[in-house]
């Protein structure tokens, strides 16, 4: 386990990157879930891959291990009335389609009808080291860039409350249960 010291300046160091955020859809059957995510990337050149990483705890997590398809919407800093939907409220409890307008896109996917920037993607693997995120490995299948945007940066939200709190995300296990 790291050292007090160290998580601290760790966390300091990722305050200062101050990520962009993006809402992740997807769809499988009737159930739709869509989430705010800040840990995402270009995961390679060739062949391209995006990776997002997803929390355990969230609806979305669990309706994207029962789908291949996700939506990717890239958020810019006039879309955060959608960070707020969809980051603060919980799948388990509240259909967030109803409170935004979205359309069905490739795959049966829902689309976020306001974030002209966005990508469908493939699952391609899933990566679970143990944490409170599983990082989802992706093949873009349809790319929308529109224009230029301003991102919605982690800084922008942060006096939001999360729809799941820390406490309700899985504890990584211990070395007697590993």
């Amino acid at each position: 386990m790291s050292e007090p010291q160290t998580e601290d300046r760790f966390d300091a160091l990722m305050e200062r990157i101050d990520v962009p955020l993006a809402v992740v859809t997807a769809a499988a059957g009737d159930e739709r879930a869509g989430c705010l995510i800040g840990f995402q990337s270009q995961s390679s050149i060739n062949p391209r891959r995006y990776a997002v990483w997803l929390s355990k705890a969230n609806h979305t997590y669990r309706v994207a291990l029962r789908t291949e398809h996700l939506a990717v919407h890239l958020l810019d800093r006039t879309d955060r009335d959608l960070a707020e939907l969809f980051g603060t409220l919980s799948g388990d409890d509240v259909d967030k389609f109803t409170r935004c307008e979205w359309h069905l896109g490739p795959a049966g996917v829902s689309l976020l009808s306001r974030c002209p920037n966005r990508m469908v993607v493939r699952r391609l693997t899933l990566l679970d080291e143990g944490g409170d995120h599983v990082c989802v490995v992706t093949e873009p299948i349809e790319v929308h860039a529109d224009g230029a945007f301003t991102p919605l940066r982690l800084s922008d939200v942060q006096d939001l409350v999360p729809g799941h709190t820390v406490d309700e995300r899985p504890r990584p296990p211990t070395e007697r249960e590993a």
